[in-house]
Formats: C-alpha cells, structure tokens, sequence
C-alpha cells in the first residue's frame, strides 16, 4: 500500500446513490489520493456512513507529512447547508433522510465536517478548479438520470432559503407537454430531458423497448432518424430552460455537465442553438461550456468546501 507525503490537506467525499468516492486533495485541487466503493443504498443510513467513513480512513493511513485538517461532503439529496443535515432523499438511499450527516461523520473521524448537495459540490468544483474557473459567477446544469442545477456567486452556492435550490428538472417545460415527472407534477423539464425521459420518449416514439438512452445514440449514430429526432430534442428542451435561467441569473458563464452531456455533437448543437434562441441580446456571448472535470468535481467541491471551514 503506497504511503503518500503531502503538504496541507482536506478529504472530500461524494456519496451517491450507487458509488461513493473519497479523495485526498491540497487546497491548489491536487487530488493526492483516492479510494471508491460501492454504496450500500438499501442498507441503511449507519451502512452508508460506515462506508464513507472507513474510505476516509483508509485514505488518512496512506498519508504522512500533514493531518487531514477537515472533511467536505457532496451527497445526493436535499442538504440543509446551515446543519448538514439530510432533509430528503429519493428511495435509492434507504432511511437517507434525516440523517445528521455532518455531525455523525464528524463523530466518527474527529474531523471538522462541511456538507452539501452533490449538484452543488460539482458546481463549486468546476467553478474553482475547472472549466469555469475566473469567472465570478457560474451557473452550472447537471443532466443525467435527474436535471439538477447550481449556481455558484464569487465561490459560495446559493443554496435557497429551504436549501432546496436548484431543481432545475422541475421547472415547467413545453417540450414535455403533459408527461408525468418523477416528482409527482407533470409537464417539467426532467420528464423528457433526462436520460430515463429521453429514452421513453423514444419508445413512445417507435413502440420499440431499448435497454436506455446509450441504445438511444447508438440507433442515432447507425442513421435511425427517430432516435436523431430524440436527442435533438432533449438539446433543445435543455437549452430553451437554460437560456431562460441566464435571463434571470445573468451568469458570467453556463457548465453543463451529466451523462446525458455525453450524447455528442448532435444534442450540444441543439442546446446552444436553444440557448441563443431564449436568452436576450446582451447575453449572447455568455459562454456555455462542457463539464472539464468529470467525476473528480463533487470531490473537489466538496474539497473547496472543507478548505472554507478551516481557512
């Protein structure tokens, strides 16, 4: 096992529904060290924070030269910022909500503790380290399973006054018609922009079952028009939301990031197309970029976040 010297260092960990990473990482964004495992998510709140704690620990033993100074934590669900408690979670993490994840972390590895949304973390990362790093202020979409959103104002989230900010998905859309959304509405964004929602529409489409949306841009890319005709309007479905945020929120620039980003030429050409077509002229050069980071961005964030605590 490797014993790593570093300077000054945080741990960052992001806790999601199905893996939960845990990271080593210098106030500069250097990731020193890294472990991941899979998330118990039907097991129960003290499974899940077993887990992630002992990653944590397994982490502070390979490393010398300086003591972890603090922990930050992305996780999946409804964070209240002010306590770092878990207001609500989806079903994928069982007994999730309710759990005082930050004061029974800092309970099990004697660390100060900071928690936030796992959206959010990956905003923050991405607004310190990656792509839109020097801009003041960043708003930053998620499109993956669900449609999150982030919007980070000189290094600090707005979390909201229920720290629910950022639900994105869950605003009307007029791509979605009447469909109904996850949540329990009908007519939102994620309904027909997330990956579960553009691979449904496309069976709704051609009354053939595909296995999700990679079959999706898989049929695309052999030439199935129906599938192009898809993904071209998940672009656009996300494009005309976010230029309608960049009318309200007037970012210094848009980060897009998530799975479904992944699509290709084809859905980036139809969301900034969408962009330009909602936001109003003294907003055309706001820049919409790709997600540089990847996986390492909740991490990071979460990182930045911990620095904060103890700066």
């Amino acid at each position: 096992m490797p014993t790593v010297r570093t300077p000054p260092v945080v741990a960052a960990l992001d806790i999601g529904g199905t893996k939960t990473a845990a990271a080593i990482v210098t106030r500069d964004g250097e990731v020193v060290d890294r472990l991941t495992a899979a998330t118990p998510g039907r097991a129960g709140a003290t499974a899940i924070l077993d887990t992630a704690a002992d990653l944590v620990d397994r982490l502070r033993a390979r490393v010398t030269g300086a003591p972890v100074g603090a922990l930050g934590v992305g996780s999946a669900g409804v964070i209240d910022h002010l306590t770092g408690r878990v207001l609500s979670a989806t079903d994928a993490l069982t007994g999730w909500g309710g759990t005082d994840l930050s004061g029974r972390l800092r309970e099990q590895l004697g660390v100060p503790v900071s928690v936030i949304n796992d959206v959010h973390a990956h905003a923050l990362g991405e607004a310190r380290h990656g792509v839109a790093a020097g801009y003041g202020t960043t708003l930053f979409i998620a499109v993956g399973t669900g449609i999150g959103a982030s919007f980070v104002i000189d290094g600090a989230v707005l979390t909201g006054a229920h720290s629910t900010a950022g639900h994105a998905g869950h605003q009307p859309s007029p791509y979605a018609g009447q469909l109904p959304c996850t949540c329990g509405g009908q007519g939102h964004l994620e309904a027909i922009a997330s990956g579960p929602g553009l691979t449904e529409e496309y069976v709704r489409r051609t009354g053939r079952r595909v296995d999700d949306l990679r079959s999706v841009a898989a049929r695309a890319a052999d030439g199935d028009d129906t599938a192009r005709e898809v993904i071209l309007l998940g672009g656009a479905a996300v494009g005309s939301a976010v230029g309608g945020l960049v009318n309200m929120l007037d970012p210094g620039a848009v980060v897009i990031g998530g799975g479904v980003a992944g699509l290709g030429d084809l859905w980036w050409q139809a969301l900034r197309d969408a962009v330009r077509r909602e936001t109003l002229p003294s907003l055309d050069d706001v820049p919409v970029l790709a997600s540089t980071l990847g996986s390492d961005a909740p991490l990071l964030g979460a990182a930045t976040l911990a620095w904060k605590g103890i700066s």
